[in-house]
């Protein structure tokens, strides 16, 4: 799934144009890696970290939506890491 559509579809973005805006700005990090364009793929398991509200927000997707739906469908499709857990979680993946 494109990253820009997944970010609009979870509701981390008003709109697609602010979640391409998200995308393209070179501050999000896909399982660490800085991304600078919107149709980048995110697939489940991946860490995305970005700053947002004047925080640092780290995710770990756990389901990609189908369709831009209520919140707490949304919600269902991702989970909240602490910054310092990041960097544990993709150590972990990186071993297996």
């Amino acid at each position: 799934m494109r990253l820009d559509i997944f970010l609009w579809y979870v509701r981390l973005a008003k709109s697609r144009s602010a979640a391409q805006s998200i995308a393209c700005d070179g501050r999000l990090r896909i399982d660490g890696r800085p991304i600078d364009r919107s149709h980048a793929p995110v697939r489940i398991g991946n860490i995305l970290t970005f700053a947002q509200a004047g925080q640092v927000r780290v995710l770990r997707v756990e389901a990609l939506p189908r369709r831009r739906g209520p919140a707490a469908e949304a919600l269902a499709c991702y989970q909240e890491l602490l910054p310092g857990d990041a960097a544990n979680v993709s150590h972990q993946n990186a071993e297996r």
